[in-house]
């Protein structure tokens, strides 16, 4: 049975009032499932939106170049003045993208998200 990402997504944004976004973006930077939290005000909109995915791969790659010395990366938190984004790498090809009010208990989303996808990981 593999993740639905749709419902997995949906809990993140049910999690915690400071999540904004929610989704799961693809290797070729395509929004697969989630989306923003609703009555919440869209600080990207349209191409900022796949900018943002754009760079969020790319800094994906540059840590896997670093793998071999120190792991594999766990998750990525980035802070901005407006905003903090959150990238977990779910595998090769997916990567789980939150963006949260900034200052957020990062730490309870990306357990949370660890958890589910440990979870099913290992019911394959």
């Amino acid at each position: 049975m593999t993740i639905n990402y749709e419902e997995l997504t949906k809990q993140v944004l049910d999690l915690d009032s400071q999540v904004r976004f929610a989704g799961i973006a693809n290797s070729k930077g395509e929004l697969i499932a989630g989306g923003h939290k609703e009555n919440v005000e869209k600080m990207l909109v349209g191409d900022e939106i796949n900018m943002s995915i754009h760079y969020a791969l790319q800094k994906r790659d540059l840590y896997t170049n670093l793998a071999y010395k120190i792991g594999s990366e766990k998750s990525s938190i980035t802070e901005y003045e407006l905003v903090s984004m959150i990238s977990i790498p779910i595998n090769t090809n997916e990567l789980f993208l939150i963006s949260t009010e900034p200052r957020a208990d990062y730490l309870k989303i990306i357990d949370f998200i660890h958890a589910k996808l440990d979870a099913q990981k290992s019911n394959q």
